[in-house]
């Protein structure tokens, strides 16, 4: 129980008196003052709402007033109106009261929004008295959904109207519940679809189930209150039903009574507004108490109207009245009416207001709890709650209270700057608070990576392992950490199990492979956790770690390596079943790996030749180069003779085109004569084989060589003959072999023979007797071959001169009898040529590419006169025949070539016959004839 001289109290709403509007000189406006005669009141729908306006004309009038202060009114009742209820939700008004002496209330329902002749829409008017007791009605309370509606007796009795209460025809009435003592009040409380009736009495209360049958109650205490003493709070409160005795305040639920508050005095008025609880009461101790009607009062006693604040426990606001006639609330604010007519506003202020008038009162009391609890029912933002959490943290940590301090500080996480705290509790006597904090700033998601480190830090310190696991083993989706920044604090406070844990867990594969293999030291271990990688995760990693995994567990390395740059698939799994195929590495991009090992990078090398014949070509010249070395080292002849195979079948297995200097290279350096000579040949350097065997003196491998080569590249026979010349040993088998075929060849002028061998001191002329003897027979005939040549041409060239002479001085007797065409008899018209050929006109025509040309003799003088044009074009090819003449043995014949195609004289050549002959013409045609003529007889 709450003693209520405990309570703070505050002022947090302003008093003043509502005054009527200024009038158009602006004077000062006077206190707005009620009509007398006020006996019920309410609010609700914008406008607060009196009744029992007693006028001069006995006219009883319901009287609204708008925020404008302009009163209306209709006449509801002939005598009296004893309540009024305004719903809240809808623009019903419900009234009871009496059109006739004696007791006989009539309650009224209307309907604000309609009209009837001005005034608002009565939809029903039914008696109030319960059968046919005359009693005065007491209370009165209607349910905001408009099905229920429930009015309390003197007699003690209760009636319930269910169904619509706005018609008759949608309702039924019914007695709820009868006693012996008057009802003081009445509620509705909605929870869900449960309805619950609160009925209490001066002696009792009881609550009443409406949405089940037949209505279940029960008995919730044995004492009650006097009328306009009992309210229902909002759902701040939980909808309690609240009750006010001249000593105490009691809160019940539908089925149990709830706390109460010690606030003593004679209670009169009770309502709740906005989390406040508003109790008008006495303000003399001393005076009568009435034992129903509370608020008979003699109009000489101050009353005082305290709101309470039931949940921080504090007087928000406390004054004294003269004789309260009630508390409404519209508007926003707290209007309290008295007998003399005016109307008093209390405004509440706003928050921050409130706040700043008592946040210094409490802090300097440290009264830190109330206010918290102030600023959380006022809502206040969550900075100005972070910054009284700090204050009260600095309270508490300034008072040594380091555990409480530190709660305070975890409530302002998010607001307040977390290094505010650390460096309060960097103490090594408070690292347990500071544990806490951190722990509460990563559940949070708002710590970076050094209050990671501190908080690891700080678990390391404790040797606290079971929360150090409890840490960092939460799901991944609770993870509220940076894992990077835990792995290196863990690596480097020597909890290396832990550290390498979080990076398997959260797939840090650097740092999992770093702690295990520099820290740990267990290379089986990461090359086992590389293989369940994702490929390009495992592919990095074995670049990177390589060396270390090959230099000591150089098997599983190179078996590993195998499967990457073959047909890779995680061990474990991690890739999805489209992901597994075409995933290889390139092989070439490990051989760094290998380094210091090279029986493994021999058999990786020949694994990755067997399986992938289009490895990278690094692979081929790395096994040639790696087969050579094996090679020249090894002292056994048998093992050699195997390795020499090797390295010769790897070169002929064609990978080596691309890369010929190299392999050429490789087997220079290691002296492989036999890989030399294989390069040597297929690239074509037959000199270069040549002269490797000239050095080596072998003198039948250099016959042999220009014999093999010698048709693809003739000047070897003239290297050999100079290589022979130079030697000073006898040589004269060899000299007369490469004579020989020199001889058959024609390579080489007599002369250059003879002055090629006269530097050789043992070559004598018994050496080249045979090869000048059969080259001037062979001259010989050659002579006499080209003078029978010239002679006949001479001849031929006579007899076509005489032929021109004969075309120049007589007549050509065309004597053919047959088409040359169709070989049929010759018929005119008949086109007859110079040539001998004769046509018909129609075969001629049809047949004829050419008026002027023989259709027959066309194809052998075109193919003279291409001769001819050729041998034009090629006269001024200057250059070509400069290189011919350079590199020809035979300067003369080419010499003679050029010349017997005109290069040295000008020919005019004229092709075609105009159609106008004249003697030049004709002479030109005869001339282009007797050409096509010879050519045709050779």
């Amino acid at each position: 129980m709450a003693a209520y001289l405990q309570w703070r109290r505050f002022v947090f709403f302003d008093r003043e008196t509502v005054r009527e509007p200024s009038g158009p000189d602006g004077a000062g406006a006077k206190p707005f003052a009620l009509p007398p005669g006020i006996a019920v009141c309410d609010s609700g729908r914008g406008s607060l709402v009196f009744g029992d306006i007693l006028c001069g004309a006995g006219r009883c009038q319901i009287w609204f007033l708008p925020r404008s202060l302009q009163l209306s009114s209709f006449q509801a009742y002939k005598l009296r109106v004893t309540h009024l209820y305004q719903l809240k939700q809808h623009s019903i008004l419900v009234s009871i009261g009496e059109d006739e002496e004696g007791i006989n209330p009539l309650v009224k329902v209307w309907n604000l929004e309609k009209r009837d002749g001005g005034n608002p829409l009565c939809t029903r008017i039914f008696p109030a008295i319960p059968g046919n007791k005359p009693t005065v009605v007491s209370c009165l309370t209607v349910h905001e959904n408009l099905n229920f509606m429930a009015i309390g007796f003197a007699d003690g009795s209760v009636v319930l109207t269910k169904g619509d209460i706005t018609r008759d025809r949608h309702s039924k009435t019914q007695i709820l519940h009868e006693g012996s003592y008057p009802v003081t009040g009445l509620a509705f409380r909605q929870s869900g679809k449960t309805t619950h009736l609160f009925v209490v009495t001066t002696e009792n209360i009881q609550s009443y189930m409406l949405s089940v049958k037949d209505y279940p109650h029960l008995e919730l205490d044995t004492h009650g209150c006097g009328l306009r003493c009992s309210s229902l709070s909002d759902p701040s409160q939980d909808l309690q039903f609240i009750v006010a005795g001249n000593e105490c305040v009691y809160l019940y639920q539908p089925d149990e009574r709830g706390p109460c508050f010690a606030f003593e005095g004679q209670k009169l008025i009770v309502h709740w507004y906005r989390g406040y609880l508003i109790i008008v009461s006495k303000d003399r101790k001393t005076s009568p108490k009435s034992e129903f009607a509370g608020n008979e009062a003699q109009n000489s006693d101050k009353q005082v109207l305290n709101i309470y604040d039931l949940c921080n426990k504090f007087i928000a606001y406390s004054s004294i009245f003269d004789d309260i006639v009630d508390v409404l609330a519209e508007w926003g604010s707290l209007y309290v009416l008295t007998r003399d007519g005016k109307i008093h506003v209390l405004q509440e202020k706003d928050t921050q207001t409130k706040l700043e008038a008592c946040e210094f009162m409490l802090f300097r009391k440290n009264l830190f709890e109330m206010a918290i609890n102030l600023a959380k029912s006022h809502h206040l933002d969550s900075d100005g709650l972070s910054e009284i959490f700090r204050q009260y943290g600095d309270h508490l940590y300034n008072k040594g209270n380091h555990d409480g301090a530190i709660q305070q500080y975890i409530r302002t996480i998010g607001k307040l700057e977390p290094s505010y705290v650390i460096r309060k509790f960097l103490d090594a006597q408070r690292i347990h608070n500071l544990t806490a904090y951190l722990q509460m700033l990563h559940l949070q998601s708002l710590a970076n990576a050094d209050h990671t480190t501190l908080l690891l830090n700080c678990y390391t310190k404790l040797k606290d392992s079971s929360k150090l696991e409890e840490f960092i083993k939460t799901s991944e989706s609770e993870v509220h950490f940076d894992v990077e920044t835990a792995i290196k604090v863990l690596r480097q406070a020597g909890y290396y199990s832990h550290a390498v844990y979080l990076a398997e867990k959260h797939e840090h594969h650097e740092w999992y492979l770093k702690i295990q293999l520099e820290d740990i030291k267990n290379y089986q271990e990461a090359l086992h956790y590389i293989g369940k990688l994702p490929f390009e995760q495992a592919e990095s990693n074995m670049k990177r770690y390589g060396k270390i995994l090959m230099h000591h567990v150089p098997n599983e390395t190179t078996e590993l390596l195998k499967i990457l740059c073959t047909d890779y698939s995680p061990s474990g799994g991690n890739e999805g079943p489209g992901m597994l195929e075409g995933k290889k590495a390139n092989s070439e991009e490990f051989i760094p790996v290998f380094a210091n090992n090279s029986r493994e990078l021999k058999a990786f090398l020949e694994h990755m030749t067997e399986v992938q014949a289009d490895s990278p070509q690094g692979v081929y010249d790395t096994l040639l180069e790696l087969r050579l070395q094996n090679w020249a080292h090894e002292q056994d002849e048998q093992i050699k003779e195997k390795l020499h195979n090797e390295a010769l079948t790897l070169l002929k297995s064609g990978r080596f085109k691309t890369v010929f200097d190299k392999a050429l290279v490789l087997c220079q350096m290691h002296n492989f004569k036999d890989g030399v000579l294989y390069l040597y040949e297929q690239g074509k350097l037959f000199q270069q084989i040549m002269h490797y065997h000239m050095q080596n003196e072998q003198y039948k491998k250099v016959i042999e060589v220009c014999e093999l080569y010698g048709d693809q590249e003739a000047c070897l026979w003239e290297q050999a003959l100079s290589y022979f010349a130079r030697k000073e040993e006898n040589c004269k088998e060899y000299i007369a072999a490469v004579l020989k075929h020199i001889e058959n060849k024609n390579l080489m002028p007599p002369l250059l023979v003879v002055q090629t061998l006269a530097h050789n001191s043992t070559a004598t002329l018994s050496v080249i007797k045979d090869y000048l003897v059969n080259k001037l027979q062979k001259q010989s005939r050659q002579i006499e071959q080209d003078e029978q040549r010239i002679q006949k041409y001479r001849e031929e060239t006579t007899r076509i001169r005489l032929e021109i002479e004969e075309l120049k001085a007589s007549p050509k007797i065309f004597q053919k009898t047959k088409c040359s065409i169709c070989t049929s008899a010759l018929e005119l018209p008949s086109v007859h040529f110079l040539c001998g050929h004769s046509f018909h006109q129609h075969c001629f025509e049809s047949y004829s590419e050419s008026d002027s040309e023989c259709p027959t003799c066309m194809p052998e003088n075109r193919k003279v006169m291409d001769m001819i044009r050729a041998q034009e074009q090629k006269r001024d090819l200057h250059d070509q025949f400069q290189h011919q003449l350079k590199c020809s043995n035979d300067g003369f014949s080419v010499v003679a070539d050029y010349f017997g195609r005109g290069v040295f004289n000008k020919l005019t050549l004229i092709t075609d016959l105009p159609s106008g002959k004249t003697a030049t013409t004709i002479e030109a045609g005869l001339q282009r004839e007797l050409l096509i003529h010879t050519k045709r007889s050779t």
